[in-house]
């Protein structure tokens, strides 16, 4: 007989009813992963700094009939991140997974760049990867050793740029570095005992504010980009919804401390 449930395979890719908390929902990816989410059938609850997006997405979310709610948090701060747990228990009741899609970056020269943007943009990047993984990681050990069928997910976004280096990058490229690192050794930590997968999405150059600019098809830039885009294309927020579903349903549950690559190819060339 073949080993595997039709039950299994019919629900594997569901996040149907569970509860997501997405950071950097105001972002361009964020806002995209926590309407997937919810599309799909979760309740989402998301954090940013600036209240006024967080209630507009609010609004927009629930005219569709999306479940959501949001708590302003600044996921750097121990505090911050303490309140935004607890605010999402109380209104949910649980964390099952765990989406973590803010960031920041300055691109300076290190001969340029002060220690203090350095310092900046690695508790941006990388110590609030660290606090929001160590409370949401305390909430979901409580919710398994209450019921051990409980699984939880953690998804987090780091960047190409963890890989590879470029010229301004010395901060942002160190704290993605270290955010992929983080992510086998939280693994190490909690997918045995706890049945906590973790792992992350490793992006390229994708449309977004910041990087319009570079679309433009007559630029060097962009030409530059494709030269590396085996693809043939710079990457669309709606790109990196299926993996984050995937990394985030059952059908992920023995992957775990993987930087998982999702750029188009960008590493191959």
């Amino acid at each position: 007989m073949v080993p595997v449930q039709k039950s299994f395979v019919e629900n594997m890719f569901s996040v149907k009813d569970k509860v997501a908390l997405v950071t950097g929902a105001t972002g361009a990816l964020g806002c995209v992963l926590a309407k997937a989410y919810g599309y799909a059938g979760a309740k989402v609850f998301m954090t940013g700094r600036n209240d006024a997006k967080l209630k507009a997405l609010e609004d927009e979310f629930k005219a569709e009939g999306i479940d959501c709610a949001y708590f302003v948090a600044d996921p750097a701060k121990e505090e911050d991140v303490d309140a935004l747990v607890k605010a999402c228990v109380a209104k949910y009741g649980a964390i099952d997974i765990l989406a973590v899609s803010h960031g920041y970056n300055k691109p300076q020269n290190v001969l340029e760049q002060s220690v203090a943007d350095w310092q900046y943009i690695m508790d941006a990047d990388c110590k609030s990867v660290y606090i929001v993984t160590k409370y949401v990681a305390h909430q979901m050990v409580a919710q398994y050793e209450a019921d051990n069928t409980k699984r939880g997910k953690m998804v987090i976004v780091t960047s190409q740029r963890s890989k590879r280096g470029m010229a301004g990058y010395t901060g942002y490229c160190t704290s993605k570095g270290g955010a992929d690192l983080m992510v086998s050794c939280l693994a190490c930590d909690l997918s045995a005992k706890y049945h906590i997968n973790v792992n992350s999405i490793c992006p390229t150059v994708f449309r977004s504010d910041l990087t319009e600019w570079m679309f433009d098809p007559e630029s060097a830039v962009y030409k530059n980009f494709l030269n590396r885009e085996p693809i043939g294309r710079l990457g669309e927020p709606d790109d990196f919804v299926g993996y984050a579903l995937f990394l985030s349903s059952d059908a992920s549950n023995f992957i775990t401390g993987s930087n998982c690559d999702c750029s188009g190819g960008y590493l191959v060339v």
